[in-house]
């Protein structure tokens, strides 16, 4: 659809990329998106779709917007690629949609939404149902070509684990179930859990070292990319200096690395005493309710937005997890470049002295800025629709007794341990003035 007269915003994915989407603006939907499948050029499966379209009344202001809004969630170096899963991708749609130069949703990917007017561009491509595939058999693909590895750096590791007392890993098996090799003599070819690991073995008392990887295109044993999938690298205390190091590598029938296969589920259970690790962000969901229900103890990495979305905050309200100590806003892709994605570690280990606490702004509500120079969304602090009171930027009301709206920020940074409390497990949207605001978390102070 071309029309000079028109102006529009999108979200488009890979089929193959399900860790990654660009948004971009266009005046001509259909020709954007043919010129997104000839740059691919290599795979008719790895087709490009559009999950969100929609008019705007200026699509270079809005697409600026959208950069400074998410700019934690750009790549370093392809600044249109946006880190993706469903969480992140209602907050680009709400964002969007409650932006004042936000006209009409012309497609969306969700096929429940009643706000779907017209599908400006048909697949082209089989479903998934008619090519025998599941979107879990895409899921597996897109980690065999590690589209969904984003993997952590050693400072990040190093910074959050020096944070806890040593005496938690004496004697304990420790279990990195979404990681990486360890090459002895060499850093950059090891995973930084791993590596970390590893190199503090002696210094830590660990029992053990267990790491379980996912592999189909990295012959790191010589056994032919065709001969296995997966491996299980174990280290135990031989009271030498450096531990023992055992590979066991696995071919594809019997074994597929997963964290969720009945081999990684028998060691977290029956070997495990800590998960320490960074799991694939686009499967939080399985990976939380795995962990958190084996009744181990844990320090992993996961989205920032999860604290403010189902079902992550049902957890946190019962006690069973909670933020760590640092976020994570940089990662390294498969080839060691740096890119941007908005994580955080989680954790059930007791949090001393919460550095974050600092970022916390307590105040009695008289003194939280009314920006009233500002349109509302821009506020510190305002009442929406719905007469909840919403507050930015880190501010907190002392003396409000009612619930009232925060971003996630607050969150991380400790505010549920200074007298607060969750009101509701689901994310809560404010509206102003009729239009849809970027989703929060609704408190109460206790």
């Amino acid at each position: 659809m071309k029309n000079k007269d028109k102006q529009y915003i999108y979200i488009v994915q890979a089929q193959l990329e399900i860790s990654k989407c660009k948004i971009g603006k266009t005046n001509d939907l259909e020709s954007r998106l043919k010129q997104y499948n000839s740059m691919t050029g290599k795979s008719q499966e790895n087709n490009y779709s559009y999950l969100f379209a929609c008019e705007v009344e200026n699509s270079a202001q809005l697409e600026k917007d959208i950069k400074d809004e998410f700019k934690r969630l750009r790549e370093n170096k392809s600044r249109e690629i946006y880190f993706y899963n469903d969480d992140l991708f209602d907050e680009y749609v709400n964002f969007i949609q409650s932006h004042s130069l936000f006209v009409a949703i012309v497609s969306i990917k969700k096929e429940e939404k009643p706000t779907v007017k017209e599908v400006i561009v048909k697949r082209k491509t089989p479903s998934l149902k008619e090519r025998g595939l599941t979107h879990k058999d895409i899921m597996q693909r897109a980690k065999r070509v590690k589209n969904d590895e984003f993997y952590t750096r050693l400072k990040d590791v190093e910074k959050e684990l020096s944070e806890y007392d040593e005496s938690i890993w004496k004697d304990k098996v420790v279990f990195c179930n979404c990681d990486d090799a360890i090459d002895e003599n060499d850093e950059k070819k090891s995973s930084a859990f791993a590596w970390y690991f590893y190199k503090n073995f002696e210094k830590l008392g660990l029992k053990k070292l267990i790491c379980t990887h996912y592999s189909g295109t990295v012959d790191l044993f010589d056994a032919g990319t065709k001969a296995y999938v997966a491996y299980i690298y174990t280290l135990t205390k031989n009271g030498s200096g450096l531990p023992q190091v055992e590979k066991k590598v696995y071919k594809k029938s019997e074994y597929n690395g997963s964290f969720d296969h009945p081999i990684s589920l028998k060691i977290l259970n029956e070997e495990a005493d800590i998960v320490c690790t960074n799991p694939p962000f686009s499967r939080a969901r399985d990976f939380w309710k795995i962990v958190i229900d084996s009744g181990k103890k844990f320090i992993f990495i996961s989205n920032v937005a999860h604290v403010k979305n189902q079902p992550y905050i049902s957890y946190i309200i019962e006690g069973k997890i909670w933020t760590g100590y640092n976020e994570v806003y940089w990662f390294e892709d498969p080839r060691k470049v740096e890119v941007r994605a908005g994580g955080f570690w989680f954790t059930n280990f007791p949090i001393k002295d919460r550095p974050k606490y600092k970022n916390l702004k307590i105040m009695p509500l008289k003194k939280i800025p009314d920006d009233l120079d500002k349109p509302i969304e821009k506020r510190s602090k305002y009442f929406d629709d719905s007469k909840i009171l919403v507050v930015k930027y880190g501010y907190i009301p002392s003396d409000y007794k009612k619930p009232f709206a925060i971003s996630v920020n607050p969150i991380l940074n400790g505010i549920l341990e200074k007298g607060y409390k969750y009101v509701s497990d689901k994310e809560y949207v404010p509206y102003a003035n009729g239009k849809r605001q970027f989703g929060m978390a609704l408190i109460q102070k206790v």
